[in-house]
This record gives structure tokens, C-alpha cells and sequence, in this order.
């Protein structure tokens, strides 16, 4: 009787992660399909930034490496399932992310803790579940900028273009002894106000509160100096 080999289990990184050519495919496909629905820059440099805001929150708030290293891999492969749909893109995603990094010899404990985050990371049915999908959900729905607007004409712009053309600057810090996560926001108010920011991103930056709560913090908003929440 034939044996069936299983395969070797090996330390799955970051850097090979952002070196795969099937990884970068599936999330250059995935921006392709936005651009041609009208939807903002979904690109290696979002998936990249994503992947280092979420490693800095977890370094921030003394995380252990390999916790890091998960929330940095999670940021960068999530947005994968958008090659498939966008529709159901966080469910996708989470299935893709899974099966890739098995075959990459991912222990399958890891697999599964960064397919969960992608799977819950989008506002319309997801939730922080754990620390590597809270760091993720903060990551990404704090990338606001205005070089993520993919619309020429302004004068065409949708409520979501307008609020991420009118966004100046956006960084997340974190203050252990306050616990609190914040997020500066500066808006050219001449494009969009700070309640527009908040009526549009009700539900996301609520999809922040929470995921901060599971990181054992507060979160803040601050927008052209105020408090908004």
C-alpha cells in the first residue's frame, strides 16, 4: 500500500507572502475588476500598507513576533476574494487566503487564524473575532487618502470619492497608558466636512470601536483637530 506523503510544515513569512506571484495576481486582478465597478485603488500599496499599520498596532501594544507576523500577512492578502467578486469579498478571500497558504506549508492553526480575519473584515458582516482581525479591521478601514481616488472628474465623484479625495493625511497612533487607538484625520473641508466623514463612515469607524474593544483599548477620531467620536 502506498504511503501518501504529508506535506512539511514550514515558517510561512511575510516576505514570501508579498514575493508570491499568485498572491500579487489574485490582488492586481482584484484592483483591475474595482476600477472597471468604480471603486477606489484596491492595489499592492493598499494591501502593503494595510499589512504595515496592522504589524505596528500589534508592536505597539507588545505583541509576541509570530502574532505580528499573522496580522501583517492577514493585511496584505486581504482583499484577494475582490478577483472573484466583490460581493462576499471578505468570505472569498478568507477561503483563497486559506487554501494558498496551506499549499505554502502554513501551519494550519495560522491558516485558519488569518483566513478568519479576512473573512471578517468587512463591515457588512464581519467583526473583530481576535487580535489578528482587529488589527486588520483598523488597518484597513483607516486607509483613507486622496491618491485612492481612481475618478478623474471630480465633479463625478460619489460620496465615498469625495470623502477620500477631501482626506489631506490619516494616521493611526496608539497610547498604552491612555488605551486609547486614535486616528488623525485632516480633511479639506472644502470637499467634504467632518460629519459628511462621519455619516459616510458610520458604520466602519463603529466596526473600529469595536475592534479596538477586542484589543483591550478605546478608539478616538479626531478630524481637523476635533474629537468626532
Amino acid at each position: 500500500m502506498l504511503e501518501v506523503k504529508k506535506k512539511e510544515k514550514k515558517d510561512v513569512t511575510y516576505k514570501m507572502v508579498r514575493s508570491s506571484e499568485e498572491v500579487n495576481l489574485l490582488i492586481e486582478r482584484g484592483n483591475e475588476i474595482l476600477g472597471v465597478l468604480g471603486y477606489t485603488e484596491h492595489s499592492r500599496k493598499h494591501a502593503a500598507k494595510v499589512a504595515e499599520t496592522a504589524a505596528g498596532l500589534l508592536e505597539d501594544l507588545g505583541y509576541g513576533k509570530h502574532t505580528i507576523e499573522l496580522a501583517r500577512i492577514a493585511g496584505y492578502m486581504h482583499d484577494i476574494g475582490n478577483s472573484i467578486n466583490r460581493n462576499d469579498h471578505a468570505h472569498s478571500g478568507g477561503i483563497l487566503a486559506y487554501g494558498i497558504l496551506k499549499e505554502m506549508g502554513m501551519d494550519l492553526k495560522d491558516a485558519a487564524v488569518i483566513a478568519g480575519a479576512i473573512g471578517h473584515h468587512d463591515e457588512a458582516t464581519g467583526t473583530a473575532v481576535d487580535v489578528v482581525s482587529a488589527a486588520l479591521i483598523l488597518a484597513d478601514k483607516t486607509d483613507v487618502r486622496r491618491n485612492r481616488v481612481r475618478n478623474p472628474i471630480i465633479s463625478n465623484f460619489d460620496a465615498h470619492d469625495r470623502v477620500n479625495y477631501a482626506a489631506l493625511s490619516s494616521k493611526v497612533r496608539v497610547n498604552r497608558e491612555k488605551k486609547v487607538i486614535q486616528m488623525d484625520l485632516v480633511l479639506d473641508d472644502s470637499m467634504c466636512t467632518v460629519m459628511d466623514y462621519f455619516e459616510i463612515f458610520l458604520q466602519r469607524m463603529m466596526m473600529c470601536r469595536r475592534a479596538a474593544e477586542a484589543l483591550g483599548m478605546k478608539f478616538k477620531l479626531v478630524a481637523n483637530g476635533s474629537k468626532v467620536c
